[in-house]
């Protein structure tokens, strides 16, 4: 990597998972849109042929006269080849298959336990981390041995327990998660404000705002826009629009149908609490009891989503054939702002442009009412090969109960896998909010899900 003042160039990304056909052409066009940062990156993905697609669709991509930064896109065969040199690794991979989510997803509603999304919590957040845990151990170990100085950006869900498990195998590992969620409340935060002000000219990411808790059950006690708190307009706002709920505030964030919601769960948890709950109302219900997510019915009282295993399916047959046009020039990635921070948190650790953004780091003190070495969501300070989390204080008791109650449930089922104590992370899998049956049934429901992904697991837990 060098450097010429004010650009960057020769550096190297390497992409586990670069067969993705979502994050990976949002990528693309986030570092095609950076005329700062020039490089290569190398596509790694256990489909060979996925990461031979995207290498073709990078390169069309940053050969485009629009794009104003160059990269070349290179698949290679091993995870070796992607990290040897590298000056950042993203990961970003499905563990697994949708055949294996499907289970996560679908198997406890036999027991009446039903699941928005089930990927980071409850059942299928336990069990989808546990497929994950064999890779990003591999992961973490290659990185210490190939490119211990490199910074890895994680957006593998479940977001907390992934994070958190690299540290575990590697604690020298330089490694945060990213989540879009907070991104999405600031969006809310800022037509929020145009609404009640009638201003027109705000930018959400001039919304400046305090971030505590865990990723998905994240919490904002503070929030601004150029000195003006928006708190009291924001509680305004829920006490009128608290029954009916509001669409659209979030207006181009959902994909379909089942990823929309009213922001009731949202609005609820403020008036509960005084807190805005920062993510999505579907991910947001798995972490309570059941006040929301109890029954289909009453998930559509609230008004917001399940999302079925089969509709990511069908999607996925679409995305195939997209990626197809892609390849061919038929189709072109529009060259916009993804609206992820990962190329603006490169640039920061390489000294050219500091950011102050959220981030799952693990706590070393700026949420001090939580667990030293637990991984928290809270803001950090980006800059020259540095990241530092900024103090975010404590949340209100009331709400420090909740999360704690996960928080103390991820370090149980990483401590489980880590000790090969399959006992153990029943226990965690027992403890979560969601878990309304009786031990003994919550016993054959844990038998019938590992039984269901046990391809994709270590020897001593099947």
């Amino acid at each position: 990597m060098r450097y010429d003042g004010k650009k960057a160039y020769d550096i190297k990304i390497a992409y586990i998972g670069g067969g993705s056909r979502g994050w990976a052409w949002k990528l693309m066009a986030d570092l095609a849109l950076e005329p700062d940062l020039h490089g290569t990156v190398a596509l790694y993905d256990i489909d060979y042929e996925r990461a031979l697609r995207n290498e073709r669709i990078g390169n069309r991509v940053s050969k485009r006269e629009d794009a104003v930064g160059k990269w070349k896109y290179q698949a290679v065969d091993c995870m070796e080849k992607a990290l040897n040199g590298a000056d950042f690794v993203i990961a970003s991979i499905l563990p697994g298959t949708f055949d294996e989510m499907e289970s996560d997803v679908h198997e406890p509603e036999k027991y009446g336990i039903y699941q928005s999304v089930g990927d980071t919590v409850g059942p299928g957040g336990l069990i989808r981390a546990l497929r994950t845990f064999p890779i990003y151990e591999e992961l973490a170990l290659k990185i210490r041995e190939i490119c211990p100085d490199a910074w890895l950006i994680n957006y593998t869900n479940p977001m907390t327990l992934c994070t958190r498990f690299l540290y575990e195998v590697y604690p020298q590992i330089k490694a945060f998660g990213c989540c879009h969620e907070i991104f999405g409340t600031q969006r809310v935060l800022a037509n929020v404000y145009k609404m009640m002000t009638g201003e027109t000219d705000v930018d959400q990411k001039d919304i400046r705002i305090n971030v505590l808790g865990i990723n998905h059950f994240t919490w904002i006690d503070r929030a601004f826009y150029k000195n003006q708190d928006i708190m009291p307009y924001y509680r305004q706002f829920v006490e009128e629009h608290y029954k009916e709920g509001v669409a659209g505030i979030e207006k181009g964030h959902w994909l379909n149908q089942y990823f929309q919601s009213m922001q009731r769960v949202k609005f609820d948890l403020f008036r509960k609490f005084g807190l805005i709950a920062a993510a999505g109302d579907r991910h947001l219900a798995e972490f309570v009891p059941q006040w929301y997510l109890d029954s289909p019915k009453l998930a559509e009282e609230w008004k917001f989503s399940l999302t079925p295993v089969s509709w990511r399916k069908e999607r996925a047959v679409t995305l195939y054939e997209k990626s197809l046009a892609l390849e061919k020039g038929e189709e072109e990635i529009g060259l916009k702002p993804s609206g992820e921070e990962g190329v603006a948190q490169m640039k920061a650790l390489l000294g050219l442009a500091p950011i102050v953004t959220n981030v799952n780091l693990p706590n070393t003190g700026q949420m001090k009412d939580l667990p030293m070495g637990c991984v928290v969501e809270t803001n950090a300070s980006f800059d020259s090969q540095d990241v530092r989390p900024v103090i975010a204080g404590s949340l209100p008791e009331e709400v420090r109960v909740l999360v704690l109650r996960h928080v103390m449930n991820q370090e149980t089922i990483v401590r489980g896998y880590r000790n090969e104590d399959k006992e153990l992370i029943f226990k965690a899998f027992i403890n979560d909010p969601s878990m309304k049956i009786r031990p003994d049934e919550a016993g054959k429901l844990f038998d019938a899900m590992i039984e269901n992904t046990k391809k994709y697991l270590p020897e001593w837990l099947c």
